[in-house]
């Protein structure tokens, strides 16, 4: 089966979510959508409805009194039952259409005629998003794509034959303007009435009026009863032919007309960016932005802080810093072009004007902007520097001097709206409190019932699910694909049976002594954790011996995988943005829970990318909790080789600073695209940590990144927060909040000292 169907536009147009009621009629026939159910009917005496090819001697009558609903009678087969004519199921319903396994004739074409046998309507003169063998597109029509390959309403990309003889293709809701155009035959001087063609043989053509030919694809392919071809404008923008085997009942790409899927503008929405990974279209967020809905690239990104208000009379810098994006071009929407010299004038001048959201710089101009920022990708050539302003602190509760009248009116339509507001607020958590109580004693409750029927003792307060031994055994095929192994247990890929959903269920060794420990200890840290950048928890379960945990599946693996295996290795902007990342998940560990939280693991193979690389904290079977007011804890040698703090081989207390250390060294990883500990490399450089700090002291940082092009402002401070983190003694390295601000631009960073403590813990 095709992955989407052929859509039809019934006059009038039906659709997918029709009004509560609706009947249409021309001279000889009647359809009606009801509330009970979408139904079509055929109900004039006079008319024998008949569907014919435009070039076919078979045809099918359907009766009068037939009718067709969603649910019973669905469909009207062609005589080969190839194709037929009917529902099928939408998202949000159903939506009425011609789909290869089912079209009305042999064709794919739905013809309507009179009494008279002529024509009054056919599928081929009103095409969505495909055209198949013998359709066509008449100058002035278009196509458009769909939402996504699973629903088939009004995507972003459409595909026009002008009135010029110009095949374009734009994003939708633009003007027929060259500046919008993504894609273009450049046929506009080959005369008007052309129309875009589609032969039985796979041979997509233009065709004017003079019967001159423009080849689109070279066409000649299998003319097979049992092969069927389709042109299809995607949702990804791109307008491909394939061909379909109704033995095999599988399609493939035969053309398309483009292999770059950055292509298409406004495929990443509005302040997002295409950039090709591993010959894959991926969307990025402008920094300080998130996706709007995660996997749903064309909703675009918005701002993940609270744009402060422009009355000031002061520089911004105090509230807001400019990230940089390299390489990336977009759509034109400066209002004011300067004269600079550096990027750094730039910067300042955006800063200072608190109407500037962001800057391009390129060839010493400095163009301010506005947001939204739309159609940008990044492309291999382009020197442009796209400036961002994001937020960094929240604006102090100061009283603004000299106001205006229209100003104290305003503050005082604020105050009465805050205090509307906190009402509304107080009045909202009475209620959540109300609630959350009488969850949570349900929750109790059915907590204690799983004590009863289980050996093992857990908090009370644990959140997740839990599963039986043998759903999780038939959820992951009794235990046969492994993601991965660790020093605790194995974990496996699993799908679960009622959604589908994909999971990684890591299973504990029994054997080991430690087991009901470690067990216990992430399920009560994770269970009560939540956060962007840590891996959620989704369930356990306890059965006896038997000690598993249910995880949210992570599509992409871990940072080691994508940071050490060449063909993958990510740019210097995501490799920062992984950084921050994993930044804030430990900040959130170290300070923001309620139980302060050291993860005592933390290296590349506990980082876990998600489908929007999206770095996320893992593994919390080592974590030590700290209790309130607690800074320190003793305990036994954890970690992994290259990684470990120097306090646990001196039997030192241990402190949140144990991860700082460690995630010191896997900055260092993430700086260098390389392992902490290579001994394949000379003696210089097998141990990173001394190898940076050699090239530091020695004014070579150059060699760290060798030919990669990198921000060396921002370059040069990772290298020195790297040396703070890892330092000898468990005083000197920063706090997490501090590392996360250095991490941003906002706190001066110090010359560090000379580590020294590397060789000692190896």
């Amino acid at each position: 089966m095709l992955s989407s169907a052929q859509q039809l536009l019934l006059p009038p147009k039906l659709q997918a979510t029709p009004p509560p009621n609706f009947v249409g009629e021309n001279a000889n026939h009647h359809y009606s959508i009801e509330n009970s159910s979408i139904t079509i009917r055929m109900t004039k005496k006079t008319t024998n409805f008949q569907i014919l090819t435009l070039a076919q001697q078979r045809q099918f009558n359907i009766t009068l009194g037939s009718s067709l609903t969603p649910t019973t009678n669905t469909s009207w087969f062609s005589p080969s039952r190839r194709f037929t004519f009917g529902f099928y199921e939408q998202t949000n319903g159903y939506a009425v259409g011609i789909s290869i396994v089912a079209s009305m004739l042999d064709t794919g074409n739905f013809v309507l005629y009179d009494s008279d046998h002529n024509v009054i309507w056919q599928s081929f003169d009103n095409p969505t998003n495909t055209l198949l063998p013998g359709q066509h597109i008449s100058a002035g029509q278009e196509l458009f794509s769909s939402a996504s390959e699973t629903d088939d309403s009004l995507g972003i990309f459409r595909l026009k034959m002008q009135d010029d003889g110009n095949l374009v293709q734009y994003p939708v809701n633009t003007p027929d303007s060259g500046q919008y155009a993504y894609y273009t035959t450049a046929t506009y001087l080959v005369g008007n009435n052309v129309t875009l063609n589609l032969d039985d043989d796979g041979l997509l053509y233009l065709l004017n009026s003079t019967n001159s030919l423009r080849n689109l694809t070279r066409g000649g392919y299998s003319r097979e009863r049992t092969i069927i071809y389709m042109m299809k404008i995607d949702a990804d923008g791109i307008f491909r032919v394939y061909s379909h085997s109704l033995n095999q009942q599988n399609s493939s790409v035969i053309w398309s007309s483009t292999n770059d899927g950055c292509n298409p503008k406004g495929l990443c929405g509005l302040n997002g960016f295409c950039t090709n990974i591993d010959d894959q279209a991926k969307c990025l967020c402008l920094p300080g932005f998130d996706f709007v809905m995660p996997g749903n690239w064309s909703a675009g990104c918005e701002r993940n802080f609270t744009a402060e208000i422009c009355r000031l009379k002061e520089n911004t810098s105090k509230y807001y810093a400019m990230r940089t994006v390299e390489n990336t071009g977009w759509e034109e929407s400066t209002y004011v072009v300067l004269a600079v010299t550096t990027k750094e004038d730039c910067e300042q001048a955006c800063l200072q004007d608190c109407n500037c959201e962001a800057a391009l710089f390129k060839d010493r101009e400095c163009r301010k902007q506005r947001l939204p920022l739309r159609y940008g990708r990044r492309e291999l050539g382009n020197f442009n520097l796209e400036l961002v302003k994001v937020g960094i602190n929240f604006l102090p509760n100061e009283v603004v001097p000299n106001q205006t009248m229209e100003e104290t009116k305003g503050q005082k339509l604020r105050i009465d709206i805050l205090i509307a507001s906190i009402t509304l607020a107080v009045f909202a958590l009475l209620v959540l409190g109300i609630s959350g109580f009488l969850i949570h004693r349900n929750n109790v409750w059915t907590y204690r019932n799983i004590q009863e029927s289980r050996s093992v003792q857990l908090s009370e307060d644990i959140a997740p699910r839990a599963f039986s031994y043998a759903e999780l055994e038939q959820a992951t095929s009794g235990f046969k694909e492994v993601l991965g192994r660790g020093a605790f247990g194995t974990v496996f890929k699993g799908i679960l049976g009622e959604d589908q959903k994909m999971i990684a269920v890591k299973r504990l060794d029994k054997e080991l002594v430690e087991g009901e420990t470690e067990f216990q200890t992430e399920i009560k840290i994770i269970g009560r954790t939540l956060h962007r950048n840590l891996v959620h928890l989704l369930g356990y379960c306890l059965d006896r011996s038997r000690r598993l945990l249910v995880y949210e599946y992570m599509t992409n693996g871990s940072l080691a995988d994508v940071l050490f295996t060449p063909e993958k290795q990510p740019t210097w902007e995501e490799r920062c943005g992984f950084a921050q990342d994993i930044a804030r998940g430990l900040l959130y560990l170290h300070d923001e829970c309620e139980t302060q939280i050291i993860h005592c693991d933390i290296k590349p193979q506990n980082i876990l990318m998600n489908d929007q690389f999206c770095a996320k904290i893992s593994d919390f079977g080592m974590a030590k909790l700290l209790k309130k007011d607690q800074t320190r804890t003793y305990t036994g040698i954890r970690g992994t080789r290259g990684y470990v703090a120097p306090e646990w081989h001196r039997n030192l207390p241990v402190t949140m600073k144990a991860d700082i250390y460690s995630f010191g060294v896997v900055l260092l990883e993430l700086i260098c695209r390389r392992k902490c500990v290579d001994l394949s490399l000379n003696e210089n450089e097998a141990i990173l940590e001394y190898w940076v700090y050699n090239c530091f002291d020695a004014g070579e940082l150059d060699k760290l990144v060798r030919d990669e092009e990198v921000d060396k402002r921002q370059f040069e401070r990772m290298v020195k927060i790297s040396i703070w983190w890892i330092q000898d003694k468990p005083s000197l390295p920063p706090s997490m909040k501090k590392v996360l601000l250095m991490l941003e631009g906002t706190v001066e960073i110090p010359v560090p000292p000379s580590p020294t403590s590397f060789l000692s813990t190896i």
